[in-house]
């Protein structure tokens, strides 16, 4: 009976399953970075950070919190605990992740090691997808040892398991598709410098280029949501401002949490006084960065097929 599970043919999932945990690149790249220094100083240096960041907002969160009778809103100190660990998490995170891919292909080109991995006859797929998974594995330890800093808000109250989980959920897809987009600029660079520039400049002008330049729109125009009077206006406005950048998804995602208490379908009410459901914004970001996830995959699959031509 168990010869017989054992000679059981694997289906397409438990082979595609295995492929990648036996994937020699990013065992390779794990075994590298982890039995190193660098690994655990930037695990020390990022928890730091974070933890002088969270007395800061500690402090100033009590101060801001306190009415005129003395009494401090506990739950309002959880709100902007929460809120400024998962701002400064997604900036550190955002910036460490592309350091660990910008350099995977370029890295092997000037190290004159990349035709070693030609070598082995590995596929593009599974070299592009080890590079990418050392990193986001690596980036899953640094979000997974911030959990503790944003458990201190449940001492306060205001905050639900669910907006923990959500943060992680948009957190985790930003560093993924900073990640592949640091392999992309990768392959298509010859030097590391050049890929890390390409990357970060990439990285900053969705972080803060695209918030900056929507704000300022709406600021010296005066363009706003209420301000359009179609209704799918509205609605298209709504998704492109608040659905596509990592820091107002979070922010519209706790504020709906908060006041409607839902993960899926939430209420608007239109300047018209008509009341319409919305997707919330985590689901629409999370298929945009996953599909932008894929789209830099695979060119930069085909970026080392024509480099090894």
């Amino acid at each position: 009976m168990s010869a017989a599970v054992e000679n059981r043919p694997l289906s397409r999932r438990q082979k595609i399953m295995q492929h990648l945990l036996d994937n020699p690149v990013a065992l390779k790249e794990l075994r590298g970075r982890m039995r190193g220094a660098r690994a655990f100083i930037v695990l020390t240096v990022f928890l730091l950070m974070l933890g002088a960041f969270t007395s800061l907002m500690y402090v100033a969160a009590a101060e801001s919190s306190t009415n005129v009778s003395g009494q401090v809103s506990t739950g309002e100190i959880g709100r902007t605990l929460f809120g400024g660990i998962v701002a400064i998490e997604m900036v550190l995170v955002s910036f460490i992740a592309p350091a660990f891919t910008a350099g995977g292909i370029s890295g092997e080109r000037e190290h004159q090691t990349f035709e070693l991995l030609q070598t082995t006859l590995l596929p593009h797929f599974s070299l592009i997808m080890g590079k990418l998974m050392s990193s986001m594995l690596y980036v899953t330890l640094l979000l997974l040892s911030a959990i503790p800093l944003q458990s201190i808000a449940f001492f306060f109250g205001g905050v639900a398991a669910s907006e923990i989980i959500l943060s992680l959920v948009i957190v985790t897809v930003t560093a993924l598709l900073f990640s592949t987009m640091g392999i992309y600029f990768s392959a298509r660079s010859k030097r590391t410098l050049t890929a890390s520039l390409l990357t970060y400049s990439l990285a900053a002008f969705i972080m803060f280029g695209l918030p900056i330049i929507l704000g300022s729109i709406v600021f010296a125009f005066g363009v706003s949501v209420q301000s359009v009077n179609s209704t799918d206006s509205q609605r298209i406005m709504l998704y492109a401002m608040g659905f596509a950048l990592p820091a107002v998804t979070a922010l519209l995602t706790q504020y709906i949490l908060i006041n409607q208490g839902t993960v899926g379908i939430f209420e608007y009410q239109l300047s018209n006084q008509q009341t319409v459901h919305l997707i919330s914004p985590w689901i629409p970001f999370t298929i945009l960065y996953l599909a932008l996830t894929v789209l830099f995959f695979y060119l930069s699959v085909r970026r080392v097929a024509v480099i090894e031509e």
